[in-house]
């Protein structure tokens, strides 16, 4: 992706709690509410921020498999629902696996970038706590090459990341890499402690630490290299925000103070029908993450703060790697030294990431992108960490399937 020629915003960002186990209203025997809920909620937070329906030009939904999930499809039709002010405008439904939200924020983009809009309505949801967990594992599944599916784990996708578990501690030591496991699901719930809408808000264990090390990885009763601590949530959730154009924000009355400028985006695509190149590294998150930093013209260190996709600790971990925050196998202890923690060298995952807050599949792009335009504007709450004009950049990494799908966004606090 070039620079880009026109400037770009977001704003008005709205999440719905991240609802599942752990969650006190989570109950598996009792109603919960639907897709349409969540999508209705998400997108009538954001549109009473922007002063209403009326100054919509276009809409995009980002959602990864409620054909399956929900046996609902034609997710555009879902836009009008929110509010009669949407009825007849232009709207569309993306899908990129656990990247269908920041494809939905692309989406958005590129329309703003097009001229042929100046406010897009983005909304990310799916709904998963439909059925059991080993037959949504399945539906899961569809996030890979699924001809690969009869090979794979039961659990598809802790099986993918439990190899590359296994093929980091074969090269560097499972006792040292579990040491940075630990701490990251440890900042994952601290951190959700902080975040009313998220998944593990009510978790009072004392000592995560230690109740991480009591769970050795078992593989006859999960997977070989990861326990489910390493793991993302099963969750519902939705998250709105708008994408504008300068002219855009003045239509809605919102202040560049109340909004973030998009500095640059990357989408890399691997080709689904391979392998990895190598487990203990993510090439395609490497080389977005890469893309976005080149065209918005600064370094790795001027962020203050990042969003990135830890659907299972051991990918928070190489994800650090990936960016190059640490050399390759250093990841670990990088984290393991307190580096991504809240008062750390770069903040991840501040309301706790897809461990901590909840992995909404086709949602999560977007709220990531809520909750760096929270904390780059200063109303983050009880989570809100210190961000400097110095250093004023955040930046998402929402990733789709086993490193496939890969969207990377640079944004700017507006008025700095």
């Amino acid at each position: 992706m070039k620079n880009l020629r026109r400037k770009v915003y977001m704003a008005a960002g709205y999440n719905t709690i991240s609802l599942g186990t752990g969650r006190k209203e989570f109950n598996p025997k009792k109603p919960r509410p639907d897709i349409e809920h969540y999508i209705k909620e998400a997108g009538q937070g954001t549109l009473k921020q922007i002063g209403g329906a009326k100054n919509v030009d276009e809409g995009v939904i980002g959602n990864f498999m409620a054909a399956r999930f929900n046996k609902q499809g034609h997710l555009a039709g879902f836009i009008p629902m929110i509010d009669e002010g949407l009825q007849y405008k232009p709207s569309a439904r993306v899908e990129g696996a656990c990247a269908s939200g920041a494809l939905a924020l692309t989406t958005g983009i590129k329309s703003i970038l097009a001229e042929t809009a100046d406010v897009v309505l983005a909304v990310g949801v799916e709904v998963q706590n439909t059925m059991k967990a080993i037959y949504g594992a399945d539906v899961l599944a569809g996030a890979g090459w699924f001809k690969n599916r009869k090979n794979g784990h039961a659990f598809f996708f802790p099986g993918q990341f439990s190899d590359r578990a296994k093929a980091y501690y074969e090269k560097y030591g499972m006792d040292y890499a579990r040491r940075g496991m630990k701490q990251w699901f440890v900042n994952a719930i601290e951190n959700a402690r902080l975040c009313p809408t998220a998944q593990e808000y009510d978790n009072k264990v004392e000592d995560l630490g230690t109740l991480y090390d009591k769970m050795r990885p078992n593989g006859k009763a999960f997977v070989d290299s990861l326990n489910v601590l390493d793991c993302s949530k099963v969750s519902d959730a939705a998250s709105g925000i708008v994408i504008t154009s300068e002219e855009g924000l003045e239509r809605c009355g919102i202040p560049k103070d109340q909004a973030v400028e998009i500095i640059s985006i990357a989408q890399v695509e691997r080709n689904i029908t391979n392998d990895p190149p190598d487990k203990t590294e993510l090439t395609a998150i490497k080389k977005a993450a890469k893309q976005a930093i080149e065209n918005a013209g600064i370094s790795i260190n001027d962020l203050a703060t990042a969003e990135v996709h830890d659907c299972f600790s051991i990918a928070g971990v190489l994800t650090t790697e990936a960016l190059g925050f640490a050399e390759p196998g250093k990841g670990a202890q990088f984290v393991a030294d307190g580096n991504t923690a809240r008062d750390g060298k770069i903040p991840m995952n501040t309301t706790g990431g897809l461990i901590g807050w909840g992995h909404p599949t086709g949602g999560t792009g977007v709220h990531q992108a809520v909750t760096i335009w929270e904390q780059l504007t200063g109303i983050a709450g009880d989570a809100q960490i210190e961000i400097s004009k110095e250093r004023p950049y955040g930046m998402t990494i929402n990733m789709g399937g086993d490193d496939v799908t890969v969207v990377a966004i640079i944004y700017k606090r507006a008025d700095w």
